[in-house]
């Protein structure tokens, strides 16, 4: 039976039960117990959307005051039995694939991005990771994810007085994450060490709750470890290729025996990017070691459940380290834990003698299927990837695709949720998708236009108050950050361009034509508007000054009220601009 708070409950189990909700990051998509903590604590959950947080800032007694309240107590027992039974019922999977003798897949990405509570994300990459660990928890998929806990995470963003883009790192403090340390039976915390050269680095694991499935983050900032070390997963794409290396090294190497010590031995892994190739080779080492079998032999039977998603467009974008630093590291992994020359691992990730070492390379050479993540994409990566098949037609080259999609109940607004589950029904992405275009093609466009105008109106009213804030913080003067109330219009077609600030993506492409588009955002009769958001990394040069040429922009006086610029593109930014926007702009360089 789901537990629920008994009236004779003492505080210690009335505690721990709200705790479990607190710590199950259903609540990022399924907004059903929005209220409770809103209750709580208002001001936090207003600012944070962060239930753990929201529960650590409120006191005993408040809480006990709200459950006074049987209908506060009745929603929380009602999150508490919904809970168990969408953890313990067969879901999609489970219906579908009865006879499966699949145990588990292994979810290996750099980033994932699940909640602005949890900033351990910076963009697409992490997006998809997200996305895909909810949606396996929403259709039973037996998923378990591994990534890295950042002490900073990626940068936030503001825009000072000039237009320049300022970077802050403020500190992840694991106890305001919704995340708890993996512990032993007894109770102590769960330490791993891998080998780096001249002495051992010491991780430690922390879990966090996404539904039905695990997500497992490795950290280094263990008193054990030298302090150059404790900072190994300090920065999100930080730091030089040393310290990406070492990033890497823990993620796939450390991951996969987290993954064992956790007697967890996964029948399929998954490569979210080249990052993780180094699990592939520790797969493999595991698998040597409990068979008894030659390094050769045990990557080509891992090999086939090793799963590449590659998602880089450019040949700049894969991952390379000099031989010097390879062999700095990996010398001794290579002859004393494969038993193999160190050459012969190099060359698992490199096309020629004298290149550098690759990791999509090694990812390909380690994996049955490689696929990029559109049509368009998978036919990209074939000619980025040829040069490994020198003898293959380059439509040959055994690169396919598998179309990105999202998790929609992430992404989609109440007002949106509603509209659906009217049209298909509450639980209409939990399988296939037959009938869905029937049933919405029954909603009138009264109604559609209605959610969308209500959309709109709550995207420009984010709006206003993140600029009036910003403008404030500036130190502007007072009318200046009132005239924020005027900007935008709830009425207009809103316009959304919100990307990472790179040259490639040609953010800046708008602005080619400054007067025309002015004329288009001002036209009286038939009123446009645009919201950009966006952040360029710390050392990417053009990126910033392309920033700084959209502030310049809509800081003009013509076109002020019109198109605005909103700092710090995270992932409760994003949920409002695609709630709001009416058409998205995307303007990238095809490769």
């Amino acid at each position: 039976m789901a537990p629920e708070i008994k009236t004779n409950s003492t505080d210690s189990q009335i505690w721990e039960a709200v705790n479990e909700l607190a710590l199950d990051l259903r609540w990022c998509w399924s907004h059903a117990s929005d209220e409770l903590w809103a209750k709580l604590h208002p001001e936090v959950w207003e600012l944070t959307r962060n239930p753990w947080l929201v529960l650590q800032s409120a006191s005993r007694a408040r809480l006990a005051m709200l459950l006074a309240d049987p209908e506060y107590r009745r929603t929380v027992d009602h999150m508490l039995r919904t809970k168990h039974e969408l953890e313990t019922r067969p879901l999609w999977f489970q219906q579908s694939h009865p006879e499966a003798s699949l145990s588990s897949i292994a979810y290996f990405s750099m980033e994932f991005m699940l909640s602005e509570a949890l900033p351990i994300y910076s963009g697409g990459l992490g997006n998809v990771a997200g996305d895909q660990m909810k949606s396996a928890s929403d259709l039973g998929v037996p998923v378990v994810g591994i990534g890295l806990l950042y002490q900073r995470g990626y940068f936030r963003q503001e825009i000072d007085s000039a237009g320049m883009q300022q970077e802050l790192y403020p500190f992840n403090e694991p106890a305001q994450l919704p995340i708890q340390p993996v512990r032993k039976p007894d109770g102590e915390w769960l330490r791993l060490a891998i080998e780096f050269p001249g002495r051992k680095l010491w991780i430690r694991p922390w879990r966090v709750q996404v539904g039905r499935v695990n997500l497992y983050l490795l950290d280094t900032n263990d008193p054990g470890n030298l302090p150059a070390d404790r900072s190994i997963a300090s920065e999100l794409y930080g730091g030089g290729l040393e310290l990406r290396l070492r990033q890497e090294i823990l993620l796939g190497i450390g991951g996969w025996r987290l993954l064992r010590a956790l007697s967890l031995d996964p029948d399929v892994c998954h490569l979210n990017e080249g990052h993780a190739a180094f699990a592939a080779l520790e797969r493999a080492h595991d698998w040597m070691i409990s068979h008894d079998q030659p390094f050769r032999n045990a990557l080509a039977a891992t090999r086939a459940g090793n799963l590449f998603t590659t998602h880089t467009p450019i040949e700049a974008g894969f991952d390379r380290y000099p031989v010097a630093l390879m062999r700095q590291y990996f010398l001794g992994y290579a002859e004393q834990g494969l038993g193999i020359p160190f050459e012969e691992l190099l060359d698992l990730g490199r096309a020629g003698r004298n290149d550098a070492f690759n990791m999509a390379y090694l990812a390909i050479r380690s994996s049955i299927a490689v696929n990029g993540v559109s049509r368009l994409h998978g036919q990209v990566s074939r000619g980025l990837f040829q040069t490994l098949f020198p003898r293959w037609p380059e439509v040959e080259v055994p690169v396919g695709h598998v179309t990105n999609g999202v998790h929609m109940p992430t992404w989609d607004s109440q007002e949106a949720d509603r509209l659906w589950t009217c049209a298909c029904g509450k639980d209409r992405w939990l399988g296939t998708l037959e009938k869905i275009e029937a049933d919405l093609r029954r909603t009138t466009d009264e109604r559609l236009w209605k959610a969308r105008a209500k959309e709109r109106q709550s995207l420009v009213e984010f709006a206003r108050t993140h600029l009036a804030r910003d403008l404030a913080a500036q130190g502007r003067r007072p009318e200046e950050v009132a005239q924020t109330a005027t900007m935008l219009d709830p009425g207009a077609l809103t316009l959304g361009f919100a990307r990472r600030f790179a040259k490639y993506k040609r953010p800046n492409l708008l602005l080619h034509d400054q007067e025309r588009l002015t004329q288009i955002l001002t036209n009286a009769r038939r009123p446009v508007q645009i919201v950009i958001a966006g952040k360029a990394h710390p050392k990417d040069g053009d990126g910033h000054a392309m920033i700084k040429e959209w502030m310049d922009f809509v800081r003009r006086p013509d076109v002020r009220h019109r198109a605005v610029f909103l700092s710090n593109y995270d992932m409760l930014l994003a949920d409002q601009l695609v709630h709001g926007v009416d058409v998205w702009i995307n303007t990238p360089l095809r490769p």
